[in-house]
Formats: structure tokens, sequence, C-alpha cells
């Protein structure tokens, strides 16, 4: 019974860790974040009063006997160890590796239309997110109904060795529900000289305007960088 309640304890402490240093912003979607840190608190609760029970004598023994699948106290084990794990192990932010492991490149930029078609939008080309662009295109591919529209987007740099050395992708992923479901998005970006300026896995802010290039044999939107600072890696990689 204490390894149960062990294992209870430990997921608790756990998921109020995670919510007190913000390692859920690159593991679950910010939707979830009030649930996830409710249930740790709930979780902590119950392994504290069990604890209390256990030990003044107020659970049965009989009460620890339970039909299992595994062996009795191995999936217990399995829990507790699983926490412990995720209290020494930090989660790692995905990377450009990950970025290129999920199937973003030069290539998985969305297919253009063959001729240009009339389109409208209400919001300020400037306003959009890198995810917003992309959503944009993927409703509307036609790049040249974008030619000469300012853009602002945050991301981090990855360099796909199919491009010219003086374009670099900005990247970041969209996650749904949690991070095993999380995907990668980009938008290629000539600049000035090499991309070798730019570390990969970097964040940057680019600002710049939108232009027509055709790559990897495709149409496609490339925003001509006007600007290009660094920034810190955003607490909540996932939303801007």
């Amino acid at each position: 019974m204490w390894l149960d309640i062990s294992a209870v304890t430990a997921w608790g402490i756990l998921l109020i860790k995670y919510a007190i240093d913000g390692t859920l912003y690159i593991l679950v979607h910010p939707s979830y974040y009030l649930l996830v840190t409710i249930t740790g608190v709930c979780l902590l609760l119950i392994g504290i009063f069990q604890s209390w029970r256990l030990y003044r004598g107020k659970i049965a023994k009989s009460q620890e006997l339970h039909s299992s699948l595994l062996p009795q106290g191995v999936t217990t084990m399995l829990l507790l160890g699983t926490a412990i794990a995720g209290l020494v192990i930090t989660p790692k932010l995905f990377t450009s590796h990950a970025a290129v492991q999920r199937g973003v490149s030069s290539e998985a930029v969305t297919v253009t239309r063959s001729q240009t078609q009339a389109f409208r939008t209400t919001v300020k080309p400037e306003s959009k997110t890198l995810v917003d662009w992309i959503r944009t295109l993927n409703n509307y591919p036609e790049p040249d109904a974008y030619l000469g529209q300012k853009i602002n987007i945050n991301g981090f740099a990855f360099h796909d060795t199919k491009l010219p050395d003086n374009y670099l992708m900005l990247s970041r992923f969209v996650i749904t529900c949690c991070a095993a479901d999380a995907y990668p998005v980009a938008l290629p970006v000539k600049i000035t000289g090499t991309r070798t300026s730019y570390p990969q896995d970097s964040w940057f802010k680019v600002k710049g305007k939108a232009i027509v290039e055709t790559l990897s044999g495709s149409r496609q939107l490339v925003i001509e960088a006007s600007e290009i600072k660094p920034i810190p890696t955003p607490k909540n990689p996932y939303q801007e």
C-alpha cells in the first residue's frame, strides 16, 4: 500500500513542479494547464490523506488486494519510476532536428496554384504570427496574393541544405493537445549573406516583406528579410 501511495504522491509532486517551473508550456496545450495543475494538487492531497490513514491504521489490509494484468506491484513500480524519472530528467524543447524528423522542409511549404486569383483578408499582415501565415497559405495558397505585404514573425532557425546559403527556414511547432502531437511549420527567409550567421535552433524576430520565388520546384511565398533580431527562447514556444 505504501508503494501505491508513493506513486500517487510522486505524480502529484511532478505535475505541480511542472506547473511552477513552466515545464508545462512545452508539454501540453495552454487549454490544459489549469486541468493538469488541479490534477497534480488532487493527487498530492490524496497521497497525503492516504498516508495519514495508513499510518493511523484506518486502511484495512483487504483493501490492498486488487486484480491486475501485471503481477501485483509491477504497475505501481512503473508509475513510480516514471514520476521519479520526470523529476530527475528535464524535458527539452523541440529543435530543428525534431522539425526535420517530423517532416518540415522547403518542400513542405504549401503548394501554390499556377494562376493568381483574387483574395481579401481583414487582418493586418504585420500582425500575423508564423502560424497565422501558415494557416492563411493553407486556406489560399497563391503567393502572389500576398506580394509586398509586411511580415513580422518569430521562430527558431534551421538550415535546409536543399536551399541556397542565403536562405534559412524560420519554424515553430504547433500543438493540439500535448507534445506528442506537435508538428512543425516553417517559412523560408531570404537573407543578406549566409545562414551561418544565424545559428540553428536560435530564436529570431524577422521583419520583411513577402516575395515570390521558385524553391524546390514550386512557387512559394518567401520572406525577404529587412531585419533579423535575436530573441530569447519564449516561455511558451507554441503560442505567440
